[in-house]
């Protein structure tokens, strides 16, 4: 071939492979100076943000604020609004304030009724008729739900109620418990942060507990307490350790019959819900800081836990950021604070977390996770109310998050959805819930036209 033809079509080439480099790459994420970055109305599906803990203001940046949404009916119009190709639809309504959703290996989907003191079972069979049952009621806010062992053929249902962990004899298939509760734990604390969360470890050999503080920021506890801060250097950090909020505030681990309790991460003052991250086998939790900081303090944040790891509550925040309200009293804590993974917009409360396994989305959804926002209460302009998706690269987060599920917020102060909890179902698709309307909506690619 003549040398002038092979320049010619090694510059298409380069031109060719610039194209597609900008069409496969993802878009700059959003960064707090960017005045689009903490305003509601620019959410949309796609838009990426990253924090980072240099982004930060400094505490009292803007005065704390309450500012509690009205919850109204879904407008007949509003819908959930998602990337192109994706499409979603009324999976159930009519629940009682649902919260978590597991699916059971055999595709069943348990609900956490939680106000409702049940566990509910949805079927769907063959012809996508949809069956609800009880599986079980008269629980004491029940949140956290695990099967045990893993696989196919799971013996046990576990649930966290608020003040106990109990297990309910199980077959595959079963969508009404075959026998009584068991208790496998008991005596957890039952004021506060009420949600126990449940996740075995990949080997089936801990069972990991989530346990909320009691306080936002452990106001009017004793600081000096000798006895209690021994207490608190034995477990590296059993929440603020004084008074009631002595073994709060962490991730508890025990044996799969409650023995060996022992704390497996520390300074965390609301780990809602956790997951185990399919390829670095690492266990993640999402966490909602503390308010009355201010507007963008502290960020929220979805980060991997570490077995030992202290996160800083109530003393610190986001790596060795000093409370305002504990200034001075633990600075031999400072280099002990693990900083989270991916921050979040301050007061997003990110609830219900999953990572991508199914094959129905496309194949770079695989492996990332979707978490689920709350929503605010404690910022002048609100946030949260919607799903977002987590960037991850080989197991390993990007720091990125971009709305993945948005349009919840009817106006300024109402809003027709709060998500809850995510999961992947049997087919690929992704189940939500939202406790606003009673509603677990399913999300599904039919692709882009």
């Amino acid at each position: 071939m003549p040398r002038p033809l092979l320049l010619v079509l090694a510059a298409l080439l380069v031109v060719a492979a610039s194209f597609l480099a900008i069409r496969v790459s993802a878009p700059a994420a959003l960064r707090p100076h960017d005045k689009r970055f903490a305003d509601w109305h620019a959410d949309r599906p796609g838009l990426a943000r990253r924090i980072t803990p240099a982004d930060m203001p400094a505490p009292f940046a803007t005065p704390p604020t309450i500012a509690i949404p009205k919850i109204v009916p879904r407008p007949p119009h509003d819908w959930p609004q998602l990337p192109r190709g994706f499409a979603a639809e009324i999976f159930a309504n009519g629940l009682d304030h649902p919260r978590q959703i597991k699916v059971a290996p055999n595709g069943d989907i348990f609900v956490a009724e939680s106000k409702a003191g049940r566990i509910r079972v949805l079927h769907a069979d063959s012809s996508g008729t949809l069956s609800s049952e009880v599986f079980a009621e008269g629980l004491n806010l029940p949140f956290g739900i695990a099967f045990y062992p893993s696989g196919t053929d799971p013996r046990f249902v576990y649930i966290g109620d608020t003040d106990a962990v109990l297990r309910f004899p199980y077959h595959t298939g079963d969508r009404v418990a075959r026998g009584p509760a068991e208790t496998v734990l008991r005596g957890l604390p039952v004021e506060g942060h009420w949600t126990r969360d449940l996740v075995f470890s990949p080997d089936d050999r801990r069972l990991f507990v989530a346990v909320g503080s009691l306080s936002n920021d452990a106001e009017g506890l004793a600081p000096r307490d000798s006895e209690a801060i021994g207490r608190f250097e034995m477990t590296h950090g059993t929440g603020a350790a004084w008074g009631k909020e002595e073994n709060r505030a962490l991730v508890l681990s025990v044996n799969p019959d409650g023995g060996d309790p022992e704390p497996f991460a520390t300074g965390l003052r609301n780990c809602v819900a956790m997951a185990v991250e399919p390829r670095s086998k690492s266990l993640w939790c999402t966490n909602n800081e503390r308010d009355q900081l201010g507007d963008d303090l502290v960020p929220d944040f979805v980060t991997r836990i570490q077995k030992g790891g202290f996160y800083g509550w109530p003393w610190y925040y986001i790596g060795p950021h000093e409370d305002p309200f504990h200034r001075g009293q633990r600075p031999d804590l400072v280099e002990a604070v693990t900083t989270p993974d991916v921050l979040l917009q301050a007061h997003s409360a990110p609830l219900g977390i999953a990572f991508y396994t199914g094959r129905q989305f496309p194949a770079a959804y695989r492996g990332d996770a979707f978490v689920a926002l709350h929503g605010s209460y404690n910022r002048s302009q609100r946030t949260g109310y919607k799903v977002v998706r987590l960037r991850m690269s080989g197991g390993k987060p990007t720091g990125t998050y971009e709305d993945f599920m948005t349009g919840f917020i009817a106006a300024e102060d109402a809003v027709w959805g709060r998500p809850v909890g995510v999961a992947v179902a049997a087919d690929g698709a992704l189940l939500v819930s939202e406790d606003a309307n009673g509603t677990i909506w399913r999300v599904t690619y039919r692709g882009e036209k």
